[in-house]
């Protein structure tokens, strides 16, 4: 299985699967110097930690990191970094009556007609257990975004048919209030509304999709490479490498197709020392360059495949059959939620990628 790798000169590869030994991360390229320390790791992937809502899956991981090297006195060296994080809380035989079906909404079928062969205990390699390594890594990537005083804040925007407007107030404003919010929505209106939604939802048996939007202030104007190194395209592989992802989208995205060119033109103006542009429709970005504005965008994720509703399926064989989830079963009613903080750690290592190839740039 090829391509568990993302960034050129900041590069990251993820490895294990949902019910192994451990799950892990390498990280190449990244400056020695840097301080860096597991504590900081784990504050941050207890934010993508199962159990810590009702609103999650109720898989008790504490997540511990531990650094077994590129980091020497808590600096980094330049060395490789790994990380590894121990699965403790797994219970496979929830996974024995049902791995001869094709699961709804799974990547089952794909793997096994790619591969021949399936870890079907929670999904394997294609589990978003996995993504607990992409916020390990981009802890370091914020770490070296904060040198050039870079900062990025994600949350929820949308559940189900809830959604809040866009956020404009100060960061540290915004993540008192997201913290504060058990779906991570700084909207108390809007985060009583999607609770309420999602409480309905699993009455039902059933889930929810959700959108989580970032923000990030401090980028400097020239991020991105034209043709295929673009600063939006490269955030957009980032993100929709996040397992459930279906949509992505930078500035006024899929909105701007509605309006007209004298709208969405962000005139340019000069003010506090420096070209600026008055609006900011296009997130940050002109040419796949980052403008200097702050970068906006958004991610749409799909509903849970995994629902306790009796679904229509076939088994590996090709008969027809039905799956259903067993008892005691522990998934996310909406994914979105959990979803948050993997965001902000994928926006952050693009991001930081991105700066230290824009350091290559010229004299």
């Amino acid at each position: 299985m090829a391509s568990n790798s993302f960034g050129n000169i900041l590069r990251m590869t993820t490895w294990g699967e949902s019910h192994g030994k451990m799950i892990g991360v390498v990280i190449d390229g990244c400056p020695a110097g840097l301080p860096l320390d597991e504590t900081e790791i784990n504050l941050v992937l207890t934010r993508r930690a199962p159990g810590m809502s009702p609103y999650t899956s109720p898989r008790k991981e504490r997540d511990c990191a531990e650094v077994v090297s590129g980091v020497f006195e808590g600096k980094t060296t330049g060395a490789p970094i790994s990380i590894l994080i121990q699965n403790k809380d797994t219970d496979s035989s929830k996974y024995e009556p049902i791995k001869g079906v094709l699961r709804p909404g799974h990547a089952n079928f794909t793997y096994l007609e790619k591969y021949g062969i399936f870890d079907y205990r929670g999904g394997g390699r294609a589990s978003a257990r996995e993504t607990a390594c992409r916020v390990a890594a981009g802890v370091v990537a914020q770490k070296l975004l904060a040198v050039w005083q870079i900062e990025t804040v994600a949350y929820i925007k949308q559940i189900g048919s809830v959604e809040i407007s866009q956020r404009a107030e100060p960061f540290p404003t915004l993540k008192s209030r997201l913290n504060a919010s058990p779906v991570f929505c700084p909207d108390s209106e809007g985060s009583r509304k999607m609770t309420q939604l999602l409480e309905e939802a699993m009455a039902q048996g059933d889930s929810l999709g959700g959108v989580v939007e970032f923000h990030v202030q401090g980028l400097p104007v020239g991020l991105g490479d034209p043709i295929y190194e673009k600063l939006e395209a490269n955030l957009a592989k980032a993100l929709l490498s996040i397992p459930a992802s279906k949509g992505f989208e930078i500035g006024e995205g899929f909105e701007s197709a509605a309006m007209k060119g004298s709208m969405h033109n962000d005139i340019f103006i000069s003010a506090e020392g420096k070209i600026q542009t008055e609006t900011n429709y296009a997130g940050g970005m002109l040419g796949g360059i980052s403008t200097g504005m702050p970068l906006i965008g958004r991610v749409a994720f799909k509903p849970t495949s995994s629902i306790k509703k009796v679904q229509a399926t076939v088994s590996l064989e090709g008969q027809t059959s039905s799956f259903e989830l067993p008892e005691g079963s522990r998934h996310d009613p909406c994914v979105a939620i959990r979803a948050v903080v993997v965001v902000e750690a994928m926006v952050n290592f693009a991001l930081a990628d991105a700066l230290l190839m824009n350091r290559c740039v010229k004299l």
